[in-house]
């Protein structure tokens, strides 16, 4: 109970995952973590990996990579300022809204675009 509370020893890695608020569930670290979205210092990891003081968990999750560095293992889940005072975020800046717009992806199987789904395909691309 100890290390819930002070944040020493280790902690599972999906646990911590979720606990600092970088996934919704802890479901969600979970699956990442067997998907292989998830590496603590550089490997891939599983979800009852320890992490530690000082480790670098890189997390692909939704369309973005964060890179944090674990400041203090905690394994309930915590408020944002709290989990703000957890990790150290070396994570790049999210996309701009320009840099992320959405491509127009058909749904497989759709049979060939209409002359108008290619001209607005064309027109997202820039092309006359």
């Amino acid at each position: 109970m100890a290390d819930e509370v002070t944040g020493t020893g280790t902690v599972r890695v999906d646990a911590w995952i979720w606990s600092v608020r970088l996934t919704k569930t802890r479901s969600i670290a979970a699956t990442a973590c067997r998907a292989g979205h998830v590496k603590v210092n550089g490997e891939r990891a599983k979800p009852a990996q320890p992490v530690r003081a000082g480790d670098e968990v890189r997390l692909f999750h939704a369309g973005r990579e964060r890179i944090v560095v674990v400041r203090r293992p905690v394994s309930k889940r915590v408020g944002p300022p709290v989990a703000a005072e957890c990790l150290i975020d070396n994570s790049p800046p999210p996309p701009t809204p320009v840099e992320a717009a959405v491509v127009g992806i058909r749904d497989r199987g759709a049979g060939r675009p209409t002359k108008r789904e290619r001209r607005e395909i064309e027109t997202l691309r820039g092309r006359p």
